[in-house]
């Protein structure tokens, strides 16, 4: 039976916004003789609310000061055209044009003297030449091949070509041109976050009968104590579900009336950069299998976490439980006394299969008032890879250590803006104006830096 629809889990905020220097107590009531038995103190029945906790687990916080932030990723080092096609027929043995027909490819890096592989692209053909390079143009390149046959494919059947070395004859010159290694450069800007909490000096002096309690340790009568502790709160999950979360503004008309530009969240940085699985979760070795094999094709890191939602560490251990042998027929005792009386452990933390996968179960894809239970746009995992990468750090004017994903805040010798606070008003132990109100301002302003999308994997529903 599946659970009932009703009833359900709240998602009403326990906040509101109100104007607090008119909200005076007017319901006391002394017309009934009886006390009634009270609970004082709040009872927490949703547990620990907040959801950060993802960025203090993967990232590194960095001063930053400069409205860009601007990095440096290698390039590949070898060099492969998956979209070449010859003008010459089959059986042709030499002086054969291929062109290069790869998307954003202007000039050619093929040299005269290298040694080419060539593969057909059409499945199941089999069909390959090796041949050597003897003309370049701007994107094309003129061959003769090694085998007496000659060109295996017919002209215009789209073929994959790189370099695997090169050759030259006795008492000839030097290869004649060189290469020039090229970056990709990125960028990103920092984003401001604000928030704000105010409340009366008549409201800061009024006792209550419930003792309140929050996350964060607050506690007493005094019900702004709990606002004002809710905030914080709810500002420091902010400031990490902004960085995942935030897209630069696309919206020129937007960004012309003095809309902000917007940030690269990681999600953003992973969609348009890195790797997507959508359709469902992978949920065999073979799904895993697939994602692995285009982890090989981007920077094979060693070891990997995925930060999952509940369904997809179910599925995860699912398909790790199936790889038991007694799986499908009953619980296996194996060694280290796991007899019948233990209490079964039916999730697993990792697994490995070509590269190390750690499992991690992430709050803010489960919580109902954030990323639970979405329907479009739903995200069930993130595939992080663990450790670092060495980049050019602008501020210290060298190449450093960085986490893969890492938080930049702004900061200077005379301002430092990673989490500021201050207290305005004329309550509360603050004397800057005759306002009769305490009012507590937050305020932020950050990026996230995605070093090597590529090598990260967003999993959507």
């Amino acid at each position: 039976m599946p659970l009932n629809a009703t009833p359900t889990f709240g998602l009403q905020p326990s906040s509101e916004r109100v104007a607090l220097a008119t909200n005076y107590i007017t319901n006391f009531d002394f017309l009934n003789q009886y006390l009634p038995d009270t609970y004082e103190k709040e009872f927490e029945r949703y547990g620990n609310r907040s959801v950060a906790s993802f960025l203090r687990m993967v990232s590194a916080e960095l001063p930053t000061n400069s409205d860009m932030i601007r990095w440096a990723e290698q390039g590949r080092l070898h060099t492969k055209y998956t979209k070449c096609d010859s003008q010459a027929a089959v059986n042709t043995y030499t002086g054969a044009v291929w062109d290069i027909l790869d998307a954003n490819v202007a000039t050619g890096a093929f040299r005269v003297g290298q040694t080419l592989f060539i593969s057909d692209n059409t499945a199941g053909t089999g069909l390959v030449n090796r041949a050597i390079v003897t003309a370049v143009g701007t994107d094309t390149f003129t061959v003769a091949y090694y085998e007496a046959t000659g060109q295996a494919v017919a002209a215009g059947v789209e073929c994959t070509v790189f370099a695997y070395g090169s050759e030259f004859g006795k008492g000839t010159n030097g290869m004649q041109d060189s290469l020039e290694s090229e970056d990709e450069f990125f960028s990103n800007k920092p984003i401001i976050i604000k928030d704000r909490y105010a409340v009366s000096g008549s409201d800061m002096a009024q006792i209550g009968w419930v003792e309140v309690t929050t996350e964060n340790g607050a506690s007493g009568y005094l019900w702004y104590m709990k606002s004002e502790h809710e905030t914080r709160l709810r500002f420091d999950d902010y400031l990490e579900t902004a960085m995942i979360e935030t897209v630069p503004n696309a919206n020129v008309a937007s960004i012309a009336a003095g809309n902000p530009a917007g940030s690269d969240g990681i999600f953003w940085s992973v969609g348009d950069r890195g790797n997507v699985w959508s359709g469902g979760n992978p949920t065999t070795l073979a799904d895993f299998d697939s994602v692995i094999q285009r982890l090989d094709k981007q920077g094979s890191i060693e070891e990997n976490v995925i930060f999952v939602n509940r369904d997809f560490s179910f599925d995860i251990d699912d398909m790790l439980a199936a790889q038991n042998s007694y799986g499908a027929g009953g619980t296996s005792y194996g060694l280290f006394d796991n007899d019948k009386d233990m209490a079964l452990n039916l999730g697993f933390t990792g697994f490995r299969r070509g590269y190390d996968f750690y499992k991690s179960d992430w709050k803010y894809l489960n919580d109902a008032t954030m990323r639970g239970g979405l329907t479009a746009g739903a995200v069930n995992g993130l595939l992080v890879p663990a450790g670092s990468t060495t980049v050019y750090d602008q501020v210290l004017g060298k190449n450093a250590k960085r986490p893969f994903l890492h938080v930049r805040y702004r900061a200077s010798q005379t301002e430092n803006r990673k989490y500021k606070t201050w207290i305005t008003g004329s309550a509360g132990g603050a004397q800057t104006s005759d306002l009769d109100a305490m009012e507590v301002n937050y305020l932020s302003e950050r990026a996230v830096c995605t070093l090597g999308a590529n090598n990260f994997v967003l999993f959507e529903d």
